[in-house]
């Protein structure tokens, strides 16, 4: 890993964070202080975390089936190596939604963030500014909106070679310096969704993310076995910030919080009461009124016919995903349906995967079978790394990743990510299950 004379390309050459490591170790004994092997890192969370916060991050829908099926998923896809390729530079970047990027991954929306580190939210949001690539804030926060923007702006106020690829000359609310989106939990009270949406567009969120697969929490048994909702804990303050910070909810139900530290979640985020396509024409047309017409998304789309449907009622993109395993047990892998459904619209829409990413193999996988750009988020590196380290942790986990796909593409034999990475890159093995847990070398 020679850092001399590299030539530059377009996008940074991540895969020297691991000589970074690798130097550190060495010459002056300074070792990362947790793994960031998926498996062992998300084990040592369990000594960071009290139960609430490691149950909540980790806990599946049913027996695990979905999350299990997730990943065997991924191993059924295996990369073609290519030998003798030109890949001294690597061509990671991609552009979404106008926002040229350095590499096609982002920071899902994750809800309650403080039950991993005080700081909540405002730590993956500044790690994402430091590298230019898109977050997307959970109307679940645990940080009022306002406070992750400029949170998120610090992290890009700093230039280096990774956020410096970055480019946007759209319109933008707030004139943010990092590409970020906000996802929303729509309840039944329009006022109060117009309201989030404003003050999405006001602090620079320029796309749109509505999730239509948890209207209610799915059934997670080891949440039950401990009581593990948060939002009915004294003082039930933790996970209603962007409520209590929305001028309109606080008008029309502010009394009413103060009575039930619920009534944020309970009727205005995970309320039980499912929307139907014939709503989304509103919420499209609302948002790009509001929002000179920025991007609307669907988030948990996992079949072909909906993501047709979603193609005709006007949205502009979705995410490939089933919540990680969270919401419906037994049911298929994201990566299983990624495929049929990226033939069936992937050129009209665009598509973002989420539901199983652990490595950079794994974000390779996601491209090759049609994504444009990947998710990771809870159950993966971001949650884990920062219930570690704070923002140290974070900042580790996500450059380890960068460092993984960059490394994937060197020694793989892929140059781009648009031009080379695509089916032919990956043959497909019906037969075997993934190693268990555990079988690898560790200390």
């Amino acid at each position: 890993m020679d850092p001399t004379n590299k030539p530059k390309g377009p996008s940074p050459h991540y895969s020297l964070y691991q000589r970074e490591v690798f130097r550190k170790g060495g010459e002056d004994g300074i070792l990362p202080n947790f793994s960031v092997h998926p498996d062992e890192l998300a084990e040592s969370t369990k000594n960071k975390l009290n139960d609430r916060g490691y149950f909540y991050a980790n806990s599946n829908a049913g027996l695990g089936w979905t999350e299990r099926a997730n990943r065997e998923a991924f191993y059924k896809w295996r990369i073609i190596p290519r030998m003798l390729v030109d890949t001294n530079t690597r061509d990671l970047t991609t552009t979404i939604f106008g926002h040229k990027i350095p590499a096609p991954i982002m920071f899902a929306p994750i809800g309650i963030n403080k039950l991993y580190s005080p700081k909540g939210e405002l730590i993956p949001a500044k790690i994402a500014g430091e590298l230019g690539i898109p977050y997307c804030l959970s109307t679940a926060a645990s940080q009022p909106m306002e406070a992750v923007a400029a949170a998120n702006d610090e992290g890009a106020s700093v230039k280096n070679e990774s956020n410096s690829v970055h480019s946007y000359d759209g319109p933008n609310g707030g004139d943010a310096k990092s590409p970020r989106f906000f996802q929303l939990y729509m309840g039944h009270d329009d006022e109060v969704t117009l309201s989030l949406l404003e003050r999405a567009w006001k602090n620079g969120f320029d796309v749109l993310m509505l999730t239509v697969d948890t209207w209610q929490l799915g059934w997670r048994p080891t949440d039950i076995n401990i009581g593990n909702y948060i939002f009915y804990y004294p003082p039930g303050e933790t996970g209603n910030e962007l409520g209590k910070s929305d001028p309109v909810f606080m008008r029309k139900y502010g009394e009413a919080l103060k009575e039930d530290s619920g009534k944020w979640i309970d009727s205005h985020v995970w309320h039980g009461k499912a929307h139907t396509w014939e709503k989304i024409p509103w919420l499209i047309e609302q948002w790009k009124r509001i929002s000179n017409g920025r991007p609307f998304v669907i988030k948990g789309i996992q079949c072909v016919e909906d993501a047709q449907k979603a193609l005709e009622v006007g949205c502009d993109g979705i995410v490939v995903t089933n919540h990680a395993g969270r919401q419906v047990d037994g049911a298929v892998g994201s990566l299983e349906v990624l495929p049929e459904i990226a033939s069936a619209v992937g050129n009209k829409m665009t598509i973002i995967f989420d539901s199983g990413i652990r490595t950079g193999s794994d974000v390779f996988k996601a491209l090759a079978l049609g994504a444009h750009v990947v998710e990771v988020g809870r159950l993966f590196r971001v949650v884990w790394g920062m219930a570690h380290e704070g923002e140290a942790g974070c900042r580790h986990v996500m450059k380890s990743l960068l460092a993984d796909l960059d490394i994937t593409m060197t020694v793989a034999g892929y140059q781009s990510i648009s031009k080379d990475v695509n089916r032919n890159a990956l043959k497909y093995n019906p037969y075997g299950i993934p190693p268990s847990k555990g079988e690898h070398a560790k200390l």
